[in-house]
């Protein structure tokens, strides 16, 4: 199984670069009536957020197969961004799926949708044109699945013990439990699953659950956006070397903590037509973005944060901290050895206990690679490090004395009238108390927006999308997008033996497209 580790010599990692997906729909009766709808709603949510986020693309290639009583390719590979109106075709399609009777399902139908898959991003690689670079040259698949989940990973490790899976990235079998998340108390619900529900199982196969509701699969689908690569950590922390003197192999060198950069949340600046997304509140030198373009460079010009002091958990004003907030980890870069992994880590989760326990923050100084000789120094941008119970530090970035305008902050009057006090007392007496803010619980009816700054397609559509969409329960669809490879031979009957040769003759051609085919394509036109 491949785990991203690549030798041969590339341009460097970009933050947001991901991998190719192909996502695997696994539907069983009667189940599918019962998540059809979630899954639908999230999948159609995700895609007009990941289609709409500017700047570099966060997802490169993805394929959509589905499984019933056999595989099916309703999305050949695509790139994600400029792909709105084929993205929600596909989900039109899994809307109407048959929600009720039964079907015959054979046991090979997934294993087949994961080899078709994985032969198709062979050839489409190989097929990609003269003097293109693709970023990944593995592929991370996922199966989704309202089955027992470790039985569907027995069922794949069985049917693929043969395959070659050298060119697979990582393979995840994700359950869809029937309970659905009636309350939502978490703030960060987007934590690392735990050791039940996320396991190794046999094989490289993660198995993880994710519950029957909008929220929860919206949650997974947006683990896409975030950087999973590992090929280089992105920040050095550097600490100074006299508070270490018994860790530190020098008095002289600062104690280094190798980290990876993992966004709280989207900036609205990065998404058309939203209310701030005109003011670009997150653009000033040092925010999240700055810091990507800096994580980017090679291992020998590593961006640092190095702390210059300690603050009091109080002593600092929400006031002068900008831009968009980040997470810092500890790497998971496998050109580490495995020795200095473990101690990286547990020097990163020795500095968030005793910061808690301190009721400390870090004041740091940020320090951009060297461009060379210069005889001007460059302005600097320091931040405060805030420590949290979990694993990770959040990270602020704070204004210096350059910035600060002048404002009068006087203190407020003893003495009020009651009549003022009371009235105002009563109409926060009438306020609705929380004991903290989850934002899970605030929506903006951004999703909807979205969807609708895509346009329809112009110029002769025939059919149009949605009608491509629309079939007869158990009706092949004629008129399919075709795949860009043939389909994985199937065992036929004998009276049907010279049919199926002759389908699967036809589908070899499918690099060599049709006029018609041709046309298609102009009237769902991708970006360049």
């Amino acid at each position: 199984m491949y785990h991203g580790r690549t030798t041969g010599k590339g341009p460097p990692t970009q933050i947001y670069q991901q991998p190719p997906r192909l996502l695997i729909v696994h539907i069983t009766l009667p189940s599918w009536a019962d998540i059809c709808s979630n899954l639908c709603e999230a999948l159609q949510n995700f895609f007009s957020l990941a289609c709409s986020l500017m700047g570099p693309s966060r997802m490169s290639l993805l394929s959509l197969y589905m499984v019933q009583n056999q595989h099916e390719c309703i999305l050949p590979f695509v790139q994600v961004k400029g792909n709105f109106a084929r993205l929600q075709a596909c989900i039109s399609e899994l809307r109407m799926v048959q929600r009720e009777g039964c079907f015959r399902p054979q046991g090979t139908s997934l294993q087949l949708a994961v080899e078709d898959g994985l032969q198709q991003f062979k050839q489409y690689s190989r097929h990609m044109t003269t003097g293109t670079v693709l970023s990944y040259t593995s592929l991370e698949i996922t199966v989704l699945t309202s089955q027992a989940g470790k039985e569907v990973v027995k069922q794949l490790e069985e049917g693929l013990k043969d395959t070659d899976l050298g060119r697979v990235r990582r393979l995840q079998v994700v359950e869809i439990t029937k309970e659905a998340l009636w309350c939502m108390d978490s703030a960060s619900p987007a934590e690392e699953p735990s050791s039940d529900e996320s396991s190794i199982l046999g094989t490289d196969i993660d198995f993880q659950t994710v519950d029957n509701d909008i929220v929860s699969m919206e949650i997974f689908f947006k683990a896409w956006l975030h950087n999973s690569g590992t090929d280089q950590e992105h920040i050095h922390l550097l600490l100074p070397s006299s508070s270490f003197s018994n860790i530190s192999r020098g008095t002289d060198n600062p104690m280094c903590l190798k980290c990876d950069l993992q966004e709280r949340f989207l900036s609205p600046s990065l998404l058309p037509g939203t209310a701030d997304g005109s003011l670009r509140m997150d653009d000033p030198k040092g925010d999240f973005s700055t810091l990507c373009q800096m994580a980017s460079q090679s291992s020998a010009c590593r961006y640092k944060l190095r702390v210059i002091k300690a603050l009091k958990s109080t002593g600092i004003c929400e006031s002068v901290t900008y831009g968009l907030p980040f997470i810092l980890r500890p790497t998971s870069c496998w050109q580490l050895d495995w020795d200095e992994l473990e101690t990286n880590q547990q020097h990163f989760h020795a500095l968030c206990h005793s910061l808690l326990k301190r009721e400390w923050l870090l004041l740091a100084k940020g320090e951009a690679p060297s461009q060379g000789h210069s005889l001007r120094e460059p302005a600097s941008t320091f931040y405060v490090i805030v420590p949290s119970r979990s694993p990770t530090l959040l990270v602020k970035a704070v204004a210096t004395r350059e910035l600060m305008l002048p404002n009068s902050f006087p203190l407020l009057p003893e003495d009020l009238p009651d009549d003022s006090l009371k009235t105002v007392e009563s109409v926060l007496d009438g306020l609705e108390l929380e004991p903290i803010y989850n934002p899970l619980q605030i929506w903006s009816h951004l999703y909807s927006h979205l969807s609708s700054t895509f346009a329809k397609p112009q110029g002769r559509l025939h059919p149009t999308w949605e009608n491509r969409a629309l079939r007869k329960a158990g009706q092949l669809q004629m008129n399919r997008v075709r795949a860009t490879v043939a389909p994985l031979p199937m065992t036929p009957a004998p009276n049907r033996a010279p049919k199926m040769q002759a389908a699967n003759k036809a589908s070899s051609e499918a690099f060599q497209p049709s006029r018609k085919e041709e046309e298609e394509v102009e009237e769902y036109p991708s970006e360049p």
